[in-house]
C-alpha cells in the first residue's frame, strides 16, 4: 500500500490534541505550513527544503506568546525508513556534511529529521528552536526525535530531559519548555539577553528616570513585585502618568501586606520604596514617553524580564541587576553596598555544604539573596511532598541584612520566590536582639559573604565568620569566602576561630573572580562548635584558582567553553572526599600562627621543567645581554617628510578572528598569525592553512591599527595572516632590510599621535609621514652591521662548569633542600624610582618586574649607598610574585626585592636553573599572598639533583644563536 504522509500528519494533530495544544483556554498556537508571525515568516522567506529562495513551509509550528523566544517545527514522513539520515549524527556534532547543493535538498526533502533541522537552523537566528521529527502511519510504528537548536548556535543538539533521557515523543508545551530551559545553552542565551537589557535599561534610567545608583535596582525590584499582581500588571497601561506612580507604590505595599511576617518588618520592606514614589521624572509625559518614563520602565520589564523571572526561580535576578548598575558607577566599585557573590559560587557552596530538604540555612550578611536563593534551590530539589516544600519555605532560610536599601531588595527576592521573607531581618547581625532571634531557628548551614575591608578593627572580616559559625548549631557546616590575607596574615581572630570550631578546608579561588575589584579571595570550610585541637584533624587545601570562566569585554567573567560543571564536579567530589592530588590539593596539621591556604603546602613537580624550558630561559637572558645598554645613536636630525602610501601599499589584513581558527605547530605546517601584540614580532600563534585564504609574504611589514600597543610595527620574516585592526605594508620599490627596520621604528615613533579605544590609526595609517627614501640617514647601514657585530661579540660563552655529575640523577629534583642552605636571602636596597634621578649611562635599577630582567631603569649612583654586587640572582617578594633573574653588573632595588648571594661557586647554567626552579613556585602566591615570609624556605633541588643536560647549555644556545645571526 502506498504510504501517505498526511496520515502522519493527522496523527501529530491527534496527539496536540490529546496535550491539550489547541484548548481555547491555552495560548498556545499551532500553525501549518506558514505563521502569523512576522519574524518567522522573514527567516523562513528563502529556507526551501528545495534549495533556491523559496518560502520555508514546516508542517506544524508552534509558539506561545508566554515564552516568546522558543518555537518548535515538526516535519513528518510516513516511512520510518525517511526518519534521520546518517548526515544528522555530523550535524549534532558539528560537523557539515561534505555533499553538493543537489545533494543537500534531496537529504533534507526525503527525510524528516533532516528537513526539521533545516528549517530550526534558519529560525535559530532570533529563536530557540524544538525541531521534532515523526515518521509513520500508525500508533505503533511511529518513530518520533527531538532536537534543540538554541538561539545563535551554529549546531543543534539531542534534546533531553534534566535527567538526562531523550524525548522520544510529543509531549505538552510545558514540559518542551522545561526541556529547553534546562539545555546550559539556552540558559546561558536568555541570561546573555537579559544582561543586555540590563545595560539598556541602564542607560534609559540614567538619561530619562534621573534616578541615583541606589534607587535603580529598587525600581526594578520593586516593579516585579508589583507585576506579581495580576490585575496591575493588567490595568498599568490604563493609568495616567501622575495616578502610575502612586498605584505602583500602592500594590507595592499591598503585596508586601500579603507576606506572612510581623508587620515591623513589612514596614522596614516598604520604606526604600517610598522615594520612588515621590520622584518627579517618573510620572512625567514627554513627547517621547506620553504615558510617562516609569509606564515605559514597567512596559519593558514586564517584556523583557517578568517572563525570566517566572521561569528561573533559583536565578537572582535582582542580585544580577544590582551587580550589573554597579558595573557602571564612576570611582569605587564597592560604593553602593557590597561586593555580590557570582551565582555560580553561591551554587558551588550550597553543593559543599551537603545544603538538603532537612538543612535550615544562614547567612547574615544577606546581600540580595544569593546565598539563600542557591541553597533553596538545592533544598527543593530534595524536598519529597509539598509538606516538605512548605517547610523550606516557612523555616529554611534565615538571613540578616543591615542596609535598608539592600534588605529590600533580598525580601523583595524572596516574596517573588514565594517564600523565605518571615526569617529575613534587618539590623546589624552582631545587634544582640537579633543574633538570639537567629539562633532560635536553630541553623546548621552557614553561608556568609562577609563586608570586605571594614575600617574598624572589630569588623574584621574573620569575626564576620566566627559570629557566623557561634550562631550555628554544634556539627553545622560553615563556609566563608573572604580575602587571602585573612588566611595568611596573622591575627588575633584566627586563634578565637580556631578556639571554638574545626578548620576543615580552606579553597583558593581564582585570581579575578571579583573583577573588576581586584581582591584575591579563598573559601573556608569550619564545622561549628568543636574546637580545633579536639577534632584533631589535617585540614584540606585545595588549588582552585582556574574555574574556566573567560573574562570578555561586555559581559565580564563567562562560562564561555562549558567548563563549570566538569571543574564543579571535580572540585565538589575531591572536597567531599578529602582526595589529594599533587598540583590541585593537599593537607596539612594547621594552627593560628600558620597560613591557611594550599600555596604554602603543596609540592612544586619540578619534573615539569623541560630542556626546552630551560633554554627559553638561557635565550632570554643572553638576549638581555646583548640588547642592554646601547649607545643611543647620533643627534636627532631633521629630514624632509614624505606619506607612508608613497613608499608601500597599504592593505588592511585578513581580518581573521583567532578564537575561530584551528591551532597547529610550525612543525606541522602552522602559519603565522599576526595580531595587535607588541612582542614577538606581533605573532600570537601558528594556525592552519585557510582553503581560499592566501598568506601575505615574508618581508612585508605589520603595523597594529588600534589596542593598547598602537603603531607596532615589524618585518615578517614568513608567510602569514593577520587579525582584525593589523595594516601589512608591501614596498612599492625596492628596500634593504636596514630601510624597512627604520621605517618600522618611524611609524612608532607617531604613536603619540593615537590613543587606544579613542583615536586610533584605522583611517589614517595611510597618510603617516616618514622620511624620504632619499633623506634616510646613512648611518643605518652602518649602524646594523655594527649592532650585528656587537651582538655576536656578546656571545661569548660563559664560564664552563668546573664538574659533571657521574650520571644524571633518576628523577629532577629528588633531594629538595631549603633556598637558604644554597644561598643567602637578602632584603634589597628598598628605594622608590619616582625618587631617584635617571641616567641612561648609570646603575640598573631592578624592581618587581617580569620584563626586561627584572631592570625597570637606569639611575644616578647615590652617594653614600653603594650598589648590589652583581653574580646575585633577584627575586620579586611582590608584585610579579618570584620573578627571578641573574644579575651579572652592580644594580639598585626597589621595594619587596630581594637577591640571593650564592653559597658556594655556582656556573651560569646552575644559576640559571634555579632562576626556573624558583620561578616554578610562582603558582603558590599571587597578589594577595606574596613571597616576604617564605621565600627562604622554599624547597628547591639540591645540587646534587641538577639534572645533566644543563652544563654547556648556556654556551650551546649562544652558538645557535650566533649561527642564526650569521645566516
Amino acid at each position: 500500500m502506498a504510504k501517505n504522509e498526511r496520515n502522519t500528519e493527522n496523527l501529530v494533530r491527534d496527539r496536540l490534541r490529546e496535550l491539550g495544544f489547541a484548548d481555547a483556554a491555552n495560548t498556545v498556537q499551532i500553525e501549518e505550513q506558514k505563521s502569523n508571525i512576522e519574524a518567522v515568516r522573514r527567516l523562513l522567506k528563502a529556507a526551501s527544503k528545495a534549495g533556491g529562495k523559496g518560502v520555508g513551509a514546516p508542517e506544524f509550528i508552534i509558539s506561545c506568546p508566554d515564552d516568546p523566544d522558543i518555537l518548535i517545527v515538526i516535519e513528518c514522513k510516513a516511512s520510518p525508513k525517511d526518519h534521520e539520515s546518517p548526515s544528522v549524527l555530523q550535524i549534532i556534532n558539528g560537523f557539515a556534511p561534505v555533499e553538493t547543493p543537489d545533494q543537500r535538498a534531496k537529504r533534507v526533502q526525503r527525510y524528516a529529521a533532516d528537513g526539521a533541522l533545516h528549517y530550526a537552523s534558519s529560525l535559530a537566528k532570533e529563536f530557540n528552536v524544538i525541531a521534532v521529527a515523526v515518521s509513520g502511519e500508525t500508533k505503533s510504528s511511529l518513530s518520533i526525535s527531538s532536537y534543540i537548536h538554541t538561539k545563535g548556535s551554529t549546531a543543534p543538539k539531542r534534546l533531553t530531559t534534566p535527567e538526562g533521557a531523550t524525548v522520544d515523543t510529543i509531549v505538552p508545551w510545558n514540559d518542551y519548555v522545561r526541556h529547553a530551559l534546562f539545555n546550559p545553552a539556552v540558559q546561558r542565551v536568555r541570561f546573555d539577553e537579559l544582561m543586555a537589557f540590563s545595560r539598556e535599561l541602564h542607560d534609559f534610567m540614567r538619561d530619562h528616570a534621573k534616578l541615583t545608583e541606589s534607587e535603580k535596582p529598587l525600581l526594578v525590584s520593586g516593579t516585579l513585585i508589583a507585576l506579581r499582581n495580576a490585575a496591575f500588571a493588567k490595568a498599568f497601561d490604563e493609568y495616567p502618568p501622575d495616578e502610575l506612580q502612586k498605584q505602583w507604590m500602592h500594590v507595592i505595599r499591598e503585596e508586601i501586606q500579603k507576606a506572612d511576617i510581623p508587620r515591623a518588618k513589612k514596614d522596614n520592606m516598604a520604606q526604600p520604596y517610598s522615594s520612588i514614589a515621590v520622584h518627579p521624572e517618573l510620572s512625567k509625559a514627554t513627547k517621547f514617553y506620553p504615558k510617562g518614563v516609569l509606564h515605559e520602565l514597567i512596559k519593558m520589564l514586564k517584556e523583557k524580564v517578568w517572563p525570566f523571572i517566572s521561569l528561573y526561580h533559583d536565578f537572582d535576578v535582582v542580585g544580577q541587576f544590582y551587580g550589573e548598575f554597579l558595573k557602571y558607577t564612576g570611582g569605587d566599585k564597592k560604593a553602593l553596598g557590597i561586593v555580590l557573590t557570582p551565582r555560580h559560587i553561591t551554587e558551588l557552596f550550597a553543593l559543599l555544604a551537603n545544603v538538603n530538604k532537612d538543612s535550615r540555612v544562614l547567612d547574615i550578611c544577606a546581600g540580595t539573596g544569593g546565598f539563600l536563593i542557591s541553597a533553596m534551590k538545592e533544598m527543593m530539589r530534595t524536598a519529597v511532598t509539598e509538606e516538605d516544600k512548605e517547610s523550606i519555605k516557612a523555616e529554611g532560610l534565615v538571613g540578616v541584612e543591615q542596609q535598608p536599601n539592600m534588605f529590600a531588595l533580598a525580601a523583595s527576592n524572596m516574596i517573588l520566590r514565594g517564600d523565605g521573607k518571615a526569617n529575613l531581618h534587618q539590623g546589624s547581625c552582631f545587634d544582640e536582639a537579633i543574633t538570639a532571634a537567629i539562633k532560635a531557628h536553630g541553623c546548621n548551614v552557614g553561608l556568609l559573604n562577609p563586608p570586605f575591608s571594614q575600617g574598624d578593627e572589630a569588623l574584621h572580616e574573620l569575626y564576620f565568620v566566627k559570629h557566623m559559625l557561634d550562631c550555628l548549631e554544634k556539627n553545622g557546616v560553615g563556609i566563608a569566602i573572604t580575602p587571602i590575607s585573612c588566611a595568611i596574615a596573622p591575627h588575633a581572630a584566627k586563634a578565637e576561630l580556631l578556639k571554638a570550631h574545626t578548620l576543615e578546608a580552606v579553597m583558593s579561588l581564582p585570581n579575578e573572580l571579583f573583577s573588576p575589584v581586584g581582591t584575591v579571595t579563598c573559601a573556608m570550610v569550619f564545622t561549628a562548635g568543636v574546637p580545633h585541637n579536639v577534632s584533631k584533624k589535617k585540614t584540606w587545601f585545595g588549588y582552585w584558582r582556574n574555574d574556566g570562566f573567560v573574562k570578555t569585554k561586555h559581559l565580564g567573567r563567562i562560562d564561555q567553553f562549558d567548563r563549570w560543571l566538569d571543574t564543579r564536579r571535580s572540585w565538589v567530589d575531591g572536597f567531599r572526599n578529602r582526595e589529594i592530588e599533587p598540583g590541585l590539593s593537599v593537607s596539612a596539621n594547621v594552627t593560628a600562627e600558620d597560613e591557611w591556604c594550599a600555596e604554602a603546602y603543596m609540592e612544586t613537580d619540578y619534573s615539569t621543567i623541560t630542556r626546552e624550558e630551560f633554554e627559553r630561559e638561557v635565550k632570554h637572558y643572553l638576549m638581555f645581554r646583548v640588547l642592554h645598554g646601547g649607545n643611543g645613536g647620533p643627534p636627532k636630525q631633521k629630514r624632509p617628510l614624505m606619506l607612508l602610501s608613497d613608499i608601500f601599499s597599504v592593505s588592511y589584513g585578513n581580518k581573521f578572528d583567532l578564537n575561530k581558527m584551528t591551532r597547529r605547530l610550525p612543525c606541522e605546517g602552522g602559519v603565522n598569525f599576526v595580531g595587535r601584540s607588541s612582542k614577538n614580532l606581533g605573532v600570537t600563534a601558528t594556525v592552519a592553512p585557510v582553503s581560499g585564504a592566501a598568506t601575505y609574504p615574508a618581508g612585508t611589514i605589520t603595523v597594529s591599527l588600534g589596542g593598547t600597543k598602537l603603531l607596532s610595527a615589524f618585518i615578517q620574516d614568513a608567510p602569514f595572516y593577520t587579525a582584525q585592526n593589523v595594516a601589512v605594508l608591501s614596498p612599492k620599490v625596492e628596500l634593504t632590510f636596514e630601510q624597512k627596520l627604520f621605517v618600522c621604528i618611524a611609524i612608532r615613533h607617531n604613536r603619540f599621535r593615537y590613543s587606544a579605544f579613542g583615536r586610533e590609526a584605522n583611517r589614517t595609517i595611510k597618510t603617516i609621514e616618514v622620511p624620504d627614501l632619499v633623506d634616510f640617514p646613512g648611518w643605518i647601514g652602518d649602524a646594523f652591521g655594527a649592532a650585528k657585530e656587537t651582538f655576536l661579540a656578546r656571545l661569548a660563552p660563559p664560564p664552563t662548569h668546573q664538574f659533571e655529575p657521574v650520571a644524571p640523577p633518576a628523577t629532577l629534583g629528588a633531594e629538595r633542600v631549603p633556598l637558604h642552605t644554597l644561598f643567602d636571602p637578602i632584603y634589597g636596597s628598598n628605594l622608590e624610582l619616582n625618587k631617584l634621578t635617571l641616567d641612561d649611562d648609570g646603575i640598573n635599577f631592578v624592581s618587581r618586574t617580569a620584563l626586561n630582567n627584572g631592570i625597570s631603569a637606569k639611575v644616578q649612583r647615590i652617594d653614600g649607598l653603594e650598589p648590589i654586587d652583581g653574580g646575585v640572582l633577584t627575586v620579586a617578594g611582590g608584585g610579579s610574585v618570584l620573578a627571578t633573574f641573574l644579575q651579572t653588573e652592580p644594580f639598585y632595588s626597589g621595594r619587596d626585592l630581594y637577591y640571593l648571594k650564592p653559597k658556594f661557586e655556582f656556573t651560569i647554567d646552575e644559576l640559571l636553573f634555579y632562576c626556573a626552579c624558583i620561578q616554578a613556585n610562582m603558582f603558590r602566591y599571587s597578589y594577595g599572598r606574596q613571597a616576604n615570609r617564605t621565600l627562604r624556605d622554599l624547597l628547591l633541588p639540591a645540587r646534587s639533583s641538577i639534572p645533566a643536560w644543563v652544563y654547556g647549555k648556556t654556551g650551546s644556545v649562544s652558538e645557535q644563536i650566533e649561527q642564526k645571526v650569521r645566516d
